[in-house]
């Protein structure tokens, strides 16, 4: 039995076992099948056997050594959990979604009676407490007994719910998600957390909820329905994993990031090899293409998209001494309704090896990151798993992102530090929330408007914008050529004869912005290279969902690329950063700041994730730059089409609101007060020229930022005043508002 080394944990051995290994010897897997509970406890006796022999020790010297199984062949869906496999020996998949506490399960017990002083022990099987009815001495008929709890057997018990994973080819709509309870017991507690990627080998089991739990009236006892639960045997998560090497499946070594648990068979990796030796450097092109084919254009868009969904580099995760940089792109798009944002969002979701797909307008707080639930059975409070919790190393796509004002402080902190805190039900804990959010958004009215900035069309904070890495705007301009080519797209679609995919062997749509921008990038050049030619690719066919689902899992989890230093790459990265910083500082306003700089690196590494090659190159600078300039020309462009960096900060027209607080504050040393109507206000603007459209809106922002405070029905009072009246407090700086007044 050389499978494994036994491990000592606290007193309970446990030896892994490879089932993979096993096997050749067919009498032992068809115990294993047929009665795995006492396959086991014999495996374990042998082996103890053999301990005891080789070490020349007694029986009694070392405890009971626990096999665990592992590399299962038999993988079951949740939703085909049924009857059939009662008392059988499973593997299931899933994330976890609840762990309870850990608490002593008592198994043997001894009982002493009260009237002849017998004492006898009592066997608890499956940690049903059944104390004995009568004394079984000759004679004594007595029904009192005394628990003797100092004779008490324990073992360490925690039960956890995993929920099926969301993968696209076992979706299936108006479903809810299959969850099962499996019960861990002795070293197997605690190793796992909510929203981890579990692999559970165990028995499949029956419990009465009525008769077994010990509650309900007497009807409710006599009823038949059971529900199933697994008794584990073996827990493998990305932590404690083991691969065979002789085996025809290796399993993935979770380095860096990764979507979670994910088996590549040989012709899975045969195929990614031959893929990319096939298109080489085309392969951003191919894969860009086959994501969402049914959405006409957006090539740019599509490109952040896909970076998004292969994710840079997380450093520092393991060093304690370290602050985490995580390595997730946070993308949102922005735009007009009709243009494709949320079926982007669900293919998306489909094609991410672990993505999780919610609708603003009906996810709650809770939902979004974790809720304490109370256990009905033992009415203890544990932690269930919401949206950012369950795609830990996946993806989150949030729709109609704009519907969820209330819940969007829950995301600051789930957004930049991956982790979320809560703090409830006497429970405080961190949990890990390591994923990209892809957000998709209407502006208010329905229409972007240019006069705007990002934050007053979406009514965002200017905090929780600054933490996606690309925004994108999609605006509905009427375009004879473009609104010609979406036509026969959509009609191509919906034809008998055409096929899914024939409009997509047309030339794709032109860029929405042509020219260079300030930036010194062209801007149409990566949307060239990324669209469809009509001659050379009119026998494109998309990549199938499994098999970019695939390569997207192994480049996660096999490709780490790093930027070298010296390179071109990093001096490229940094000299556009650094030309944007110039650029900004020009500008009333700093919204360029060194989380620009992170992005582009992220980004960068993401897309040298694409070719699978383990450093970026300066080519994938240029690209990732001009993905970055699209963001940044869509954020801060203004109707004019004018580039002004202020934009995106969280008030419009900064500069003329700039101007019009110092002509009040002039104004206040001027007339000796601090305190000014609105009518004066009016008149103020008039004589320095104040070119805004909506003084009223420049006032409310200058509210807003705290530079002016309203004191009544048409009064403000300007705090930067340094006339002595504008650091009056309480009462007195009211009753002065009241006599400027009059």
């Amino acid at each position: 039995m050389d499978h494994g080394r036994a491990e000592d944990d606290g007193g309970i051995l446990s030896l892994p076992v490879d089932f993979q290994k096993l096997s050749n010897l067919t009498w032992v897997t068809e115990a294993l099948q047929e009665n795995p509970k006492e396959a086991l406890l014999c495996m374990g006796a042998a082996v103890h056997l053999v301990v005891c022999a080789t070490r020349d020790l007694q029986l009694g010297d070392i405890n009971k050594i626990n096999i665990r199984l592992y590399n299962h062949t038999k993988t079951i869906a949740l939703k085909n959990l049924k009857a059939a496999y009662i008392k059988k020996l499973v593997t299931v998949r899933g994330t976890v979604l609840k762990v309870s506490t850990v608490k002593p399960l008592v198994l043997q017990l001894n009982f002493q009676c009260m009237k002849c002083a017998t004492k006898f022990p009592r066997v608890f099987c499956d940690g049903k407490f059944s104390p004995p009815v009568s004394c079984s001495i000759q004679g004594c008929k007595s029904r009192t007994f005394i628990p003797l709890r100092s004779t008490a057997k324990l073992m360490d018990f925690q039960k956890i719910r995993i929920q099926e994973l969301a993968s696209g080819e076992s979706h299936e709509e108006g479903r809810v998600p299959r969850t099962i309870e499996c019960e861990l017991a002795e070293d197997l507690v605690d190793c796992c957390i909510p929203g981890e990627t579990v692999t559970v080998t165990g028995i499949v089991k029956v419990l009465n909820n009525f008769m077994d739990v010990g509650g309900g009236k007497s009807k409710s006892r006599s009823q038949g329905l059971y529900y199933l639960y697994l008794e584990a045997i073996s827990v493998r998560n990305s932590k404690v994993h083991a691969a065979s090497k002789n085996s025809d499946v290796i399993s993935t070594n979770i380095r860096g990031g990764s979507f979670g648990f994910q088996a590549f068979t040989e012709k899975d990796l045969e195929y990614i090899s031959k893929f990319k030796e096939e298109h080489g450097a085309d392969v951003f092109r191919q894969i860009l293409q086959s994501f969402c084919p049914s959405i006409y254009g957006h090539e740019l868009v599509k490109a952040g998209i896909t970076l998004a969904l292969f994710g840079g580099v997380q450093k520092h995760s393991i060093d304690q001494n370290k602050v985490p940089v995580r390595g997730d792109i946070h993308v949102v798009v922005i735009g007009d309704p009709g243009l494709g944002k949320s079926q982007l969002l669900q293919a998306a979701a489909a094609v991410s090896p672990r993505g999780i797909y919610v609708c603003g307008n009906t996810t709650t707080n809770a939902g979004l990151t974790v809720a304490v639930v109370k256990d009905s059975m033992s009415n203890d409070y544990a932690f269930e798993a919401g949206a950012m919790v369950l795609a830990d190393r996946g993806i989150c796509c949030i729709d109609e992102f704009d519907k969820m004002s209330a819940e969007h402080q829950a995301l600051l902190e789930a957004m930049e530090q991956q982790c979320v805190s809560v703090a409830k039900a006497g429970l405080v804990a961190s949990l890990s929330a390591r994923t990209s959010v892809l957000a998709a958004a209407n502006p208010v009215g329905g229409h972007y408007d240019r006069a705007k900035t990002v934050n007053e069309n979406l009514k965002m904070s200017a905090a929780l914008l600054s933490r996606f890495d690309l925004v994108f705007i999609l605006l509905d301009k009427p375009d004879v050529l473009l609104d010609k080519k979406v036509s026969d797209h959509i009609i191509a679609l919906h034809s008998n004869d055409g096929g899914p995919f024939t409009a997509n062997k047309r030339m794709r749509t032109v860029p929405q912005f042509n020219g260079s921008t300030e930036f010194g990038v062209s801007r149409s050049s990566l949307a060239s290279r990324l669209r469809l030619h009509p001659e050379k690719d009119k026998d494109f066919h998309p990549l199938p969902g499994p098999l970019l689902r695939k390569y997207i899992s192994y480049a996660r989890s096999h490709v780490n690329p790093r930027i070298s230093l010296p390179s071109p790459a990093a001096d490229s990265l940094q000299n556009f950063y650094l030309r944007l910083r110039k650029q900004s500082a020009s500008a009333d306003g700093t919204p360029i700041t060194a989380r620009q700089l992170e992005s582009l690196v992220r980004l960068a590494e993401a897309r040298a994730r694409v070719d699978l090659r383990e450093e970026v190159t300066e080519e994938d600078a240029k690209e990732v730059i001009e993905i970055m300039t699209e963001s940044l020309y869509d954020k801060c462009v203004d109707e004019h089409g004018v580039v002004d960096f202020a934009r995106s900060s969280g008030m419009s027209h900064q500069k003329q609101a700039t101007r019009f607080l110092s002509a009040l504050n002039e104004q206040c040393e001027l007339q000796k007060k601090d305190c000014f109507s609105m009518n004066e206000m009016y008149s103020l603007a008039d004589r320095i020229n104040l070119q805004v459209a909506n003084l009223e809106a420049v006032v409310e922002n200058l509210n807003t930022a705290g530079y002016i405070v309203q004191k009544g029905s048409n009064t403000y009072q300007v705090r930067t005043s340094s006339y002595r009246g504008a650091k009056l407090h309480g009462q007195d700086a009211e009753f002065s508002c009241i006599l400027d007044n009059y």
